[in-house]
């Protein structure tokens, strides 16, 4: 017994006293040995032998896990001291950080838009269905919603799947002109090479008198801002659908990665669709309360942009932080 109490209080490290704690509590440590001797005991001395055991296995459990415990202090304590860093000297080999390429890239349209005269708008990101969904000429059982896999709540409320609410609410709360721009995260259920369950939308708006907006006008912005963000880069405007404005428009750049000669990237058609756009539709307008206005919208997926500017092949990669990833951008 005082032999184990010393040999305990006298480990040195965590090491050697886990050595002692196999010599003493293992399967074939010095209490198992004494235990298997019961067998051999007669039975009326048998009960106070095994208490005797107990109580010794107790004594020495307390005595190593006091041990354990200053150890385990101690050893903190000596790394502590050997990885101590004096915060008031120069580090001369710092390392420059860089913003993420969703946020360097989500900047970067919110600058080219804030410089036009387009303010900046937000809204919150748990919806109801009529900012979300009917007040964007979208009313129940219409066949668009399939488009969007939406992610609802118990009491009918859900995450908003695009960033269009945000125009709703800023036409319900101002009268015309408005010059808008609402960037947010938004959330649809996918997941796969190009779709992730959140990502970040920016959105336009401008309305005004019919006389002062036009489609000319939405494609003129467009252009500058596309040529800004990929350079000279081959553009063009699809008819296309959206519930929200009439007539609309998907937009598409010459492929960046083949020069338009066709790729994998872009599916060998020469080109690369980046956002889509139109005239407000009227019924948008009447569900706001608007007369006697023309106005034209556009969105775009920040990160489908993030990937293409930095050449990303993988969406998913960007929600990952893969250090490997991120340093690339410094």
């Amino acid at each position: 017994m005082e032999n184990m109490e010393k040999k305990i209080d006298e480990a040195g490290t965590l090491e050697s006293l886990e050595k002692i704690r196999v010599e003493i509590f293992g399967k074939k440590g010095m209490l198992a040995a004494e235990f298997a001797k019961m067998k051999d005991i007669p039975g009326p001395e048998k009960k106070a032998f095994a208490e005797g055991l107990n109580r010794l296995k107790a004594q020495l459990l307390e005595r190593f896990e006091r041990r354990h415990a200053q150890l385990e202090a101690e050893e903190m304590q000596s790394r502590m001291r050997a990885e101590a860093v004096d915060v008031s000297l120069y580090a001369p080999n710092g390392v420059k950080g860089a913003l993420h390429p969703v946020k360097d890239t989500m900047d970067r349209i919110v600058d080219y838009f804030t410089a036009l005269n387009f303010s900046v708008e937000s809204g919150p990101m748990v919806e109801d269905d009529f900012h979300n969904f009917e007040a964007l000429n979208l009313p129940k059982n219409h066949p668009a919603r399939d488009m969007q896999d939406t992610f609802y709540f118990s009491d009918g409320t859900l995450l908003r799947t695009h960033t269009s609410p945000v125009q709703i609410r800023t036409m319900m709360k101002r009268k015309p002109p408005i010059r808008i721009i609402a960037p947010g995260s938004v959330f649809r259920r996918d997941y796969d090479l190009t779709h992730t369950p959140m990502f970040h939308q920016v959105e336009g708006l401008v309305v005004d008198e019919k006389a002062k907006v036009s489609f000319a006008n939405l494609k003129w912005i467009l252009t500058d801002f596309l040529h800004e963000m990929f350079g000279e880069v081959d553009i063009r405007f699809r008819p296309s659908f959206f519930p929200f404005t009439e007539p609309s428009a998907e937009v598409d750049i010459s492929c960046i990665f083949c020069g338009g000669s066709g790729c994998r990237v872009c599916s060998r058609t020469g080109w690369l669709e980046v956002l889509g756009c139109g005239v407000v539709d009227p019924n948008v307008f009447e569900a706001v309360g608007y007369e006697d206005v023309s106005g034209y919208a556009f969105g775009l997926g920040v990160e489908r942009f993030a990937m293409l500017i930095h050449h990303i092949a993988d969406l998913r990669s960007l929600f990952e932080g893969d250090i490997r990833l991120l340093e690339q951008f410094r």
